[in-house]
């Protein structure tokens, strides 16, 4: 599906967007007036991380649930925690802040490393330098892996450390998988029109 003829929510609509018509993340870096997709801008992080912002339409989530995008193994662990009945509780920080449920789903759909288990990564998302646990598997050429989700969690915790916003998410609540991103098109159409029905 063409990123143009995934149905926008209202906040992201709103977005600035590239010279292709990408709507840019609220915590996408701009470069020489370029976003930069694959990175994420640490300010912009730390401000979502303090008050409470989608890291994608950059406006208030209400308290209770947040949402993120997930793939390969996490996607699976969550997936079987919640069919069993088991808790999950992924005790590795992720540099990737929560946002709206519509949000989560229209970013699932519309970035094509999230969108595609084939989908290779076109660079590296940390520029730091420090080779860790925590961004060895977000470099130039990785793939997102066999499965995809959006995830809604009870809540997050964050901690802004010097160099990054770190993020840790609690208490799966749902768990939307997907191969390729097209089948949660209809996840966001409702949700679309759940949101429009509550204005």
């Amino acid at each position: 599906m063409r990123f143009d003829t995934v149905p926008k929510p209202p906040a992201v609509e709103a977005r600035p967007r590239d010279e292709r018509g990408y709507p840019v993340p609220a915590i996408t870096p701009w470069e020489a007036g370029q976003p930069q997709f694959a990175l994420t801008d640490y300010e912009r992080s730390a401000a979502c991380a303090r008050e409470r912002l989608c890291s994608v339409c950059n406006t208030l989530m209400p308290r209770g649930p947040v949402w993120r995008v997930v793939g390969g193994a996490e996607a699976a662990a969550i997936g079987e925690a919640l069919a069993a009945g088991r808790p999950y509780r992924n005790m590795a920080p992720t540099m990737e802040g929560p946002g709206h449920r519509a949000c989560m789903l229209y970013a699932a759909m519309v970035c094509p490393y999230l969108a595609r288990p084939n989908a290779r990564r076109r660079v590296t998302a940390d520029r730091s330098g420090a080779p860790d646990g925590l961004t060895a598997h977000v470099v130039r050429g990785a793939a997102r892996g066999e499965l995809g989700a959006v995830v809604g969690f009870a809540d997050y915790e964050f901690a802004i450390t010097p160099n990054r916003v770190l993020f840790r998410f609690v208490d799966p609540v749902e768990w939307l998988p997907h191969d390729t991103a097209d089948d949660q098109l209809p996840n966001l159409r409702a949700e679309l029109e759940r949101i429009a029905q509550d204005r």
